[in-house]
């Protein structure tokens, strides 16, 4: 395996994790062999030295295999000139003869800062168009349009540490413990040092996230406006108001009660509409009412809905009405799903925003950003939000798409129609570090661009918090810097203000805009960032927004290379808006929690409650498709799996796709646990395995939003889901969707570990799993009739006469087994038998890391299963442990554990990331052996 070249031998690099919105620091080091080691950063803020599994792995996903390392064009490798050159020109092109809107950028909050800043001002400011639109669209944005509507800007008001102060903190729509290991990790520490603290989660699913819950609330899917108008109306008829709050910071709680109490004003109503019980609900509000440090979190199960606006500002409703806001353990808080939503956010990343969180449709706003740019043009209407600006590629508006940094044909709804748009669209460009994706596939001109450990800049996570991603691996081949290749493309374009000598100059021109004829207008304010020089944003630490100009001089604090401050135009000086240079921010610096003083950021300085009538869900169950989909993301994954597909620590936990049902449910589909069916919608379908875990509600069904056609023959759970979006933040209702479930009929399963990648167009099933030293395919067919033998030496390439072909066939029970051993080291080995129920892959999957064979392992091969049992060590519950269930039910009965503290005193397990602990105490309860005080 290729691994990258590091940028030096020794160093230990503070930089930032890529994955989740946690934005957790990290350590990271290449060792003298080239693997690059990881750690939690002690220092940050946010994680405190902690890292989830998947941040503990990001050594396993830095290698070259499958990497994007030279500009191509129509699939053959050329210059950076000449593909520049066909994208400028064809850029330019278009727009001569078509207009600036029939153009189009879609990027993703895997971008850093700048590359985001220099996209949105290529667009918005010079090309004139607002066309430019993000995949935080698909996740963040009916969050950024509640907070609007309710403060006035995207403001999240509280820090991570109003988490652990709060006395009661109410997840909804989160499965934080998988999706945001470390936040969750926090929660669970400061519950278990302060006993009265209080859990409420509120999720359709029993998740692992409701282990910890002192109340579940399965609250039926696309119902969380009824729940909040009823605590809303719930909380006034109780008298639990801050008068003082609401009469002189509010404006509009007559209109938004009278909603409310109308919608949802006798618990009854919401009983009906939400499907809990009366005395759960009642103890929800209760608990509510007498706890003032309250914090309501809510994620993905909130925003991604056609009424997810709504649901933000039902929450943020009830935080106002009781003055839980801007206070120490108390708010609402919105939970952000990329490393960089928010940093995108900053910038105008989305089709209806300009820089610096100002507003389109504002023209004092419009006239700021393009006075500063002292760009030709600035866009004055919104631009396509993401699903209406794939549709306008399909009809052919939109004549040229440039894809950054994201896989839309796996993770936009209904996937099929971004298939038929790009395979229309005149120009496709695509920037990303991975050759092969099923978006990648439909480019005319791919650009490489450079991944984490290799690119430089800042993100921003779910508190506001401004962290530092630096590089400590060399470039690999060609690939360079998304903000260099934008623009480098601008300039070919003709247009200046795009000399940038490297992201320090983005990141001070993007804090100088935030600053530029602000005077307290607008909360976002870096002035105090603005002037750092290449130095000073070298060596800048992690700090929470807004972080405004102040000469306050820091002890001992030197200005390094600190140029002179300006706030005017881009490229210029301003005489009236220069200040003078200040120290730099230290860790802690800046901006803790919002609203302290009672000050929002509408025109009339006031918080606005927000009227939310109820609805359902745009598409109901029907007699054809009579189960509803939910969508989300499992623990050890991310995204559609580009980076993470690589690493086997990561691959173990869940390696193939499901479908999770209830039991009564699928006994009525007709399907069985562990057998394969096929998940229908009126827009696409895919095949996955069936799991009957526990948590599914009747009448739901959940499947996984990772897997796509890199990884599996058909998964996409994109190509299900239904185009409804909220007519607000245009966010896609990824939480329902009609299904049906039926029996995906094969004739045999199977599964290959090889240590060579392997063609499988003969299986009618497959999936694709990354092990150590090697690849294990998941397989299922309908070919009776086809000789096995034949079949497996020709796919495992079986003909080295040096090579032993060890083989057993059962023809009468359908199973047959073989290996091939070259050397005593085996190469790689197929299990096939007419039933789903086959040997641990577990068990075989240690033999790949044996130099040599030993008879034992030999005769087990034959047999199908280890001669010792303890050999097996099951399926992975931890994977920063690599611990496996059999081991730690083994442990639990033999050594008679009674708690997860327990557990990882004696196996590890759970003594990391922590974000197996729920699974511990689930196991733990199975057993039935959990002491009665835990």
């Amino acid at each position: 395996m290729t691994l990258p070249a590091p940028l030096s031998a020794t160093a230990t690099t503070a930089t930032t994790c890529p994955y989740c919105g946690v934005g957790c620091g990290v350590k990271a080091s290449v060792h003298p062999d080239g693997q690059v080691g990881v750690a939690g950063d002690a220092s940050h803020g946010s994680n405190h030295g902690k890292l989830c599994v998947k941040g503990s792995a990001l050594g396993e996903t830095v290698d070259l295999h499958g990497r994007l390392l030279y500009p191509k064009m129509d699939g053959q490798r050329v210059s950076w000139d000449t593909a520049l050159d066909r994208v400028a020109g064809g850029l330019r092109r278009i727009i001569d003869e078509h207009g600036p809107d029939a153009v189009a950028l879609y990027v993703s909050g895997q971008l850093l800062t700048e590359d985001y800043y220099v996209a949105n001002k290529l667009m918005k400011g010079y090309v004139g168009t607002a066309n430019i639109d993000t995949n935080s669209r698909l996740c963040m944005s009916s969050a950024v349009a509640g907070h609007k509507r309710a403060f006035g800007e995207d403001l999240v008001p509280v820090c991570y540490e109003d988490l652990e102060q709060a006395d009661l903190v109410v997840l909804v729509g989160s499965n934080t413990a998988w999706c945001h290991p470390i936040l969750f990790q926090r929660i669970a520490k400061a519950k278990e040092a302060r006993p009265h603290m209080k859990l409420v989660v509120v999720d359709p699913r029993r998740t692992a996230t409701c282990e910890l819950a002192d109340l579940h609330l399965p609250a039926r899917g696309g119902t969380d406006v009824w729940l909040f108008n009823g605590l809303l109306s719930f909380l006034h008829q109780r008298g639990v108001v801050d008068t003082a709050l609401v009469e002189q910071h509010t404006a509009g709680l007559a209109r938004t009660l009278a909603i409310a109490d109308e919608t949802a004003g006798d618990l009854s109503s919401v009983v009906r509409a939400c499907g809990i019980a009366e005395a759960e609900l009642l103890e929800f509000y209760e608990l509510f009412a007498r706890t003032e440090k309250a914090i309501t979190a809510f994620s993905m199960g909130v925003n991604q809905s056609s009424a997810g606006t709504d649901k933000v500002n039902s929450i943020i409703n009830c935080h106002l009405l009781t003055g839980r806001i801007g206070k120490p353990g108390m708010g609402p808080f919105s939970i952000t799903g990329q490393p960089n939503a928010m940093g995108g956010r900053e910038v105008g990343g989305l089709a209806n925003m300009l820089a610096a969180h100002m507003d389109l449709d504002n023209a004092d706003h419009r006239d700021i950003v393009q006075s500063f740019w002292g760009s030709p043009h600035i866009a004055d209407r919104p631009g396509l939000k993401a699903v209406d600006l794939f549709r306008a590629v399909e009809a052919g508006k939109v004549k040229a798409v440039w894809i950054m940094a994201t896989n839309p044909v796996v993770s936009l709804p209904d996937a099929d129609q971004v298939k038929r748009a790009l395979a229309k669209c005149e120009l496709v460009i695509c920037s990303d570090i991975i050759e092969k994706t099923d978006t990648n596939a439909y480019a005319h001109v791919l650009l490489p661009a450079l991944g984490w450990g290799e690119k430089d800049g800042t993100v921003t996570n779910s508190e506001r918090r401004i962290s530092r991603q630096r590089k400590f691996l060399a470039a690999p081949g060609e690939a360079r810097g998304d903000w260099d290749i934008i623009c480098d493309v601008a300039r070919r374009m003709g247009y200046g203000g795009f000399d940038f000598d490297g992201p320090h100059r983005i990141f001070d021109e993007h804090a100088r805009l935030s600053a530029f004829r602000n005077e307290g207008s607008r909360c976002f304010d870096l002035g105090g960032l603005v002037g750092l020089g290449r130095a000073g944003f070298d060596s800048l630490q992690p700090v929470q927004w807004p972080v405004p100009h102040s000469p306050r001089p820091l002890a001992g604090e030197g200005l390094g290379e600190r140029v002179s401050v300006n706030l005017g135009r881009s490229g210029s000086a301003s005489s009236t808006d220069t200040l003078s240079p200040t120290p730099l921010p230290q860790a802690g610096e800046g901006t803790k929690r919002l609203f302290e003083d009672g000050r929002y950021f509408h025109a009339d300085g006031k918080a606005h409650f927000v009227p939310t009538p109820v609805r359902a869900p745009a598409h109901a169950a029907s007699e054809q498709f009579p189960l509803v989909l939910n969508t989300g993301r499992v623990r050890d994954q991310w995204h559609t799996m580009t980076r993470t597909g690589k690493s086997p620590k990561l691959a173990d936990h869940v390696p193939e796709p499901f479908v999770d049902m209830h039991p009564q449910d699928a006994l009525a589909c007709g399907v069985r646990a562990g057998e394969l069916a096929r998940v229908s919608t009126q827009w696409g379908s895919l095949v996955a395995r069936v799991q009957l875990g526990g948590g599914i509600p009747r009448g739901s069904v959940f499947v996984p939003i990772h897997w796509n056609a890199q990884f599996a023959s058909d998964a996409r759970v994109g190509s299900l889901v239904n185009p409804v979006v909220d007519p607000v933040s245009g966010e896609p209702e990824f939480k329902h969707t009609p299904v049906r479930v039926e029996e995906f009929r094969v004739l045999w399963h199977g599964f290959v570990l090889s240590r060579q990648e392997l063609q499988l167009e003969s299986a009618t099933w497959w999936t694709r799993i990354q092990g150590r030293q090697f690849l294990r395919y998941e397989i299922a067919g309908r070919d009776q009739a086809m000789d096995r033998g034949a079949w497996a030496r020709q796919l495992l390439g079986a003909h080295d006469p040096q090579a032993d072909w060890i083989e057993y066939e059962d023809r009468r029970s359908g199973v047959y087994r073989a290996a091939l051993v070259v050397g005593d080291r085996i190469e790689c080995c197929v299990f096939m038998s007419s039933r789903p129920d086959l040997p641990s892959r577990a068990w075989l999957a240690s033999l790949f890391v044996k130099d040599q064979l030993e008879e034992g392992d030999r005769i087990g091969l034959m047999v199908g299963e280890p001669a010792e049992k303890s050999v097996d060590t099951g399926p992975t519950i931890c994977s920063c442990f690599g611990v496996g269930r059999n081991t730690i039910c083994a442990a639990i009965l033999e050594k008679n554990l009674k708690t997860p503290a327990e557990i990882t005193g004696c196996l590890k397990a759970g003594g990391n990331c922590g974000s197996c602990v729920p699974e511990l105490r689930k196991l733990l309860k199975e057993l039935q052996i959990v002491d009665s005080s835990f």
